[in-house]
């Protein structure tokens, strides 16, 4: 009888266990949205406002269809095609548009609509989709 030796048998179990408990690739998600707003506040030098804001930022990113955020202030890069005169930078990323719509009316964010929508003068939206990679 031909049995497989050891090392195709350790083989195998290692490669069995690597996967195990890890999603199929067919049901990995394929898409990324990214959502990026600009807010530019009504009283850019006013320090209260810029931490209200940020308090807010910091409760929003607790909705849970959030896969990745980060809020951000204007980097010190100096170039023509930068633009710096926002506030804060708020990315954040989901693993589909089904989520990003849920994000969207989601109480959380309601909340942040209806508590910090004082604060600013304009808000700029970039939402883009495309694989995950």
């Amino acid at each position: 009888m031909n049995q497989p030796s050891r090392r195709t048998f350790v083989k195998s179990s290692v490669a069995a266990g690597l996967g195990a408990g890890l999603p199929s690739l067919e049901s990995a998600p394929k898409e990324l949205f990214v959502h990026h707003v600009l807010f530019y506040l009504k009283n850019a030098g006013n320090a209260a406002d810029k931490a209200k804001l940020l308090e807010g930022l910091n409760k929003l990113a607790k909705c849970p269809t959030i896969k990745m955020v980060h809020i951000g202030t204007p980097a010190a890069t100096n170039r023509d095609v930068i633009e710096r005169s926002y506030t804060y930078s708020w990315l954040c990323f989901f693993d589909s548009p089904a989520d990003e719509e849920a994000y969207q009316k989601h109480p959380i964010h309601d909340d942040f609509r209806n508590n910090y929508s004082s604060l600013w003068e304009k808000v700029v939206i970039y939402d883009a989709i495309g694989p995950k990679r």
